[in-house]
């Protein structure tokens, strides 16, 4: 940042002679450059610095301390904003109105007192205008370094005071919402629909907000969809296959790394139509710094967070402090979001969703709530968190060891312990079934293993798929179906509003017949390969025949 001596040289001599009074300088020098040297000396004092500060009003050292603590610069937008504006006077203007006598704020108050300065600094993302202190100025307690040594153990990180965020009470950490690695099987899951074509229900896959949308963002940002968003083969097969630990890290560091997935389009309620100057992930990095700085072990006020970057950092995904050119429209209102006032709508929002969504579902915090039904209040670091910063896989206890289970009628269970690279398989050779509880639910149908068929998997894959990962033993009429599919296809069919059974052979008519409390089902034989099916037979027949060996289509 400009010295005392580049930052006083910037201004007119009018506006030197008002600094001067204000600090009790005599100024007769006849030139800016003979009247900025006069001051600096002034200025450079010690003793007289800190009379200057001392006689300053509440209001106007509560703004200078604010700058120290942010070590000596913030956005101008940040601090006008908290501090009262600036007004722009030309010199007449200035001399009428004597703004260093009368100053509209305590913003203004230092600026006429050369206690700060205004210029740009080169910043990343972008050049922004700060207001500054002076590095030669000799405040009390201000040494005039702005830059942050590496690994620095400091009270504030990415500008933002950590000491500020309260512990999270009783209340807030009731109840605690640990960690987990759910995600990967509803990854699993969602790679699997992409593969068959599969329409996916959100509510297969939700867990804590966490949408088919939004998933998809993820693993595209962790290389395992193509263009059209179908999974890539090998990829997706050395995910599914990696252990959990190693699986988790891997989607976990993608993020993190990610330049396309963009958190402020996947706020529940918000739709954004245009907006400019939007760096995800240096947003993601800037909230990743501020929650690691926090010490493990301990819950935090997710409120006290988000009160705490509204009041020091507010513009933390918004370089130049511009709140009136992005387009985001409130979707329960129709309204749209603009100005400073809206911004727990959007950047508070935005703060809240990476910590209770992204952050939580990838393992790096814990959460917690103060109901069963409320929206998490606190967090903290979880155990997993340091390995995963790192890139490395965490110490999972979770083991993929579930046996599939098998029925009769052609229903297969995948618990939640399942290999995901099996349960994957499963789910493109079945027909998919909403669950009735932890297990996935899928069931073996001619139309399912046509689709298979079409995408390399034949019945002979699933057979010897089952054989090597479902409970022993394996139906034998189950066996017996696959292998007559694969050779013949389907040997019977349901067809027609009035219901029609219609088999390739007659004995399997005569062997349904046979079958205890079939008879109130089976109705006319029209030949001896037809035979009509009574109301609310179907699903009798259709389990009757799977488990003599048949797999019926319907048509």
């Amino acid at each position: 940042m400009p010295d005392l001596t580049r930052t006083l040289q910037s201004y007119d001599l009018g506006l030197l002679k008002m600094i001067a009074t204000a600090w009790g300088v005599e100024l007769a020098a006849p030139t800016v450059r003979a009247a900025a040297q006069t001051l600096v000396a002034a200025m450079r004092d010690p003793t007289l610095t800190a009379e200057v500060v001392d006689a300053l009003p509440t209001e106007a050292r509560a703004a200078l301390e604010a700058l120290l603590e942010a070590r000596g610069q913030l956005s101008w937008a940040v601090f006008t904003r908290r501090f009262g504006e600036v007004r722009a006077m030309g010199a007449a203007r200035r001399d009428r109105e004597r703004p260093d006598l009368h100053p509209a704020s305590p913003a203004e108050m230092l600026r006429y007192r050369a206690l700060i300065g205004r210029a740009f600094a080169n910043l990343s993302p972008e050049p922004q205008e700060v207001a500054y202190i002076p590095p030669d100025l000799p405040l009390p307690g201000w040494s005039g370094n702005t830059s942050v040594e590496p690994n620095a153990v400091l009270p504030t990180i990415a500008g933002l005071n950590l000491n500020v965020v309260l512990n999270a009470t009783p209340v807030e950490a009731a109840i605690p919402l640990p960690a987990a690695d759910r995600i990967l099987d509803h990854a699993t899951t969602l790679l699997a629909a992409r593969r068959v074509g599969q329409d996916l229900p959100e509510l297969a896959i939700t867990g804590a907000g966490l949408s088919s949308t939004v998933l998809a963002a993820l693993l595209d940002a962790a290389g395992l969809l193509d263009a059209g968003g179908q999974p890539l083969p090998e990829a997706t097969r050395a995910f599914l296959e990696a252990p959990r630990a190693a699986a988790l890290a891997q989607l976990a560091s993608a993020w993190m790394a990610s330049e396309q997935f963009d958190e402020l389009r996947c706020l529940p309620d918000l739709t954004i139509e245009a907006v400019v100057n939007n760096y995800p992930r240096i947003v993601r990095h800037k909230v990743l710094d501020w929650v690691s700085g926090f010490p493990p072990g301990t819950w935090w006020s997710l409120a006290g967070l988000v009160r705490a970057v509204q009041s020091q950092q507010p513009d933390f995904q918004r370089p130049a402090g511009d709140y009136d050119s992005w387009f985001i429209r409130q979707d329960s209102s129709g309204g749209y979001l603009r100005g400073f006032s809206s911004w727990d709508a959007v950047d508070g929002a935005l703060l809240r969703w990476l910590l209770t969504g992204p952050m939580h579902w990838l393992g790096l915090l814990d959460l917690a709530a103060p109901s069963e039904d409320a929206p998490p209040a606190a967090f903290r670091l979880s155990d997993w968190a340091a390995d995963l910063w790192a890139g490395q896989p965490p110490l999972l206890a979770t083991l993929e060891d579930e046996l599939l289970r098998v029925t009769s009628d052609g229903l297969i269970l995948a618990p939640p312990r399942t290999p995901r690279a099996v349960r994957y398989q499963v789910a493109r050779g079945c027909a998919w079934e909403v669950s009735q509880g932890p297990d996935y639910r899928y069931r073996i149908t001619p139309a399912s293993l046509t689709r298979a068929r079409s995408q390399g998997l034949k019945p002979g894959h699933l057979l010897a798929l089952l054989r090597r990962h479902a409970a022993p033993p394996l139906p034998p009429t189950l066996i017996q179906a696959l292998d007559r599919w694969e050779q013949q296809g389907s040997q019977a069919r349901l067809q027609g509003q009035v219901m029609l059974l219609r088999v390739e052979n007659p004995a399997v008519i005569e062997a349904l017949r046979a079958r205890r409390g079939m008879g109130r089902w089976l109705g006319e034989l029209i030949s001896p390969t037809i035979l009509v099916i009574q109301p609310g037979g179907r699903e009798k027949v259709l389990k009757a025949l799977l488990e003599m060996g048949y797999l019926a289509e319907e048509i």
